[in-house]
């Protein structure tokens, strides 16, 4: 069963009535946008994900996944594991971690069975073509397609812990059906870095213009998954050449991006 609807304008828990699973991915994503409109990111990140919470019946429930996010680490130390100090860095990571305390509340006090998953940079054919800030591949692609210079923040020599998307919904799965893990944080990324010049190269970039690098970002995210790899028998299988093809052969999704 999959239901498609805002979660702010559910108003009864019927809706839930048939959901052994929640995935809760819903949320405003982007670091830019989130310091320029820190309102509606505590909006959705924050109070629409405790009215979710509120709407659910934890003795029905049989797992709720929540989405969290890597950038509730800061500048990490890498690779990170779940035992890294919190350090979100601007309103987008603040609210995400805050969601996710509340999630970690209502195991603890409403006994709803939740485990959280932090997820660090998940790419795939269908990664959002919407925002001026978008996910570095919707950027590039959309620069491929216009026959324009690949913009790459500093030196491009700046790695990332790439995590393809059907390896994330596997992830995700494993999680939720695996029967004594309550309460738990799981780090999810490849735990294999690969610098975006890395990425250029791949998607056959002819020419590149470098900008300054952006404050506040990291100069390498590197997942440590040996949580979860343990714990519930996961890995990752896409290797990232692979999932970087399997993108180029959708690039016309991109082709009205921003």
């Amino acid at each position: 069963l999959f239901i498609k609807k805002n979660i702010n304008n559910i108003k009864s828990d019927k809706v839930f009535s048939e959901v052994d699973y929640v995935f809760h991915f819903a949320g405003k994503g982007d670091i830019v946008p989130s310091i320029e409109k820190p309102q509606e990111y505590f909006a959705q990140n924050v109070s629409a994900t405790l009215k979710l919470l509120s709407l659910l019946n934890p003795k029905k429930i049989k797992k709720f996944v929540y989405a969290a996010s890597s950038s509730c680490y800061g500048l990490a130390k890498t690779p990170t594991d779940e035992n890294h100090k919190i350090d979100p860095l601007y309103p987008y990571a603040l609210t995400k971690y805050q969601g996710e305390q509340l999630v970690l509340h209502w195991c603890k006090v409403y006994n709803l069975r939740v485990n959280s998953i932090r997820i660090f940079n998940a790419y795939g054919p269908r990664v959002k073509t919407t925002g001026a800030y978008g996910a570095v591949f919707g950027v590039f692609f959309k620069q491929i397609l216009e026959n324009k210079p690949l913009t790459i923040v500093g030196d491009g020599s700046q790695k990332r812990d790439f995590l393809y998307v059907l390896d994330l919904v596997n992830a995700f799965y494993a999680v939720a059906i695996k029967k004594n893990n309550i309460g738990e944080i799981y780090n999810l990324g490849s735990g294999n870095p690969k610098s975006i010049n890395k990425l250029a190269s791949l998607i056959g970039a002819k020419k590149k213009v470098y900008l300054p690098f952006r404050p506040g970002e990291p100069r390498v995210t590197h997942a440590n998954i040996d949580k979860i790899v343990s714990d519930v028998n996961w890995k990752p299988k896409i290797k990232f050449e692979i999932g970087v093809q399997l993108m180029l052969n959708n690039i016309k999704y991109w082709k009205n991006a921003p």
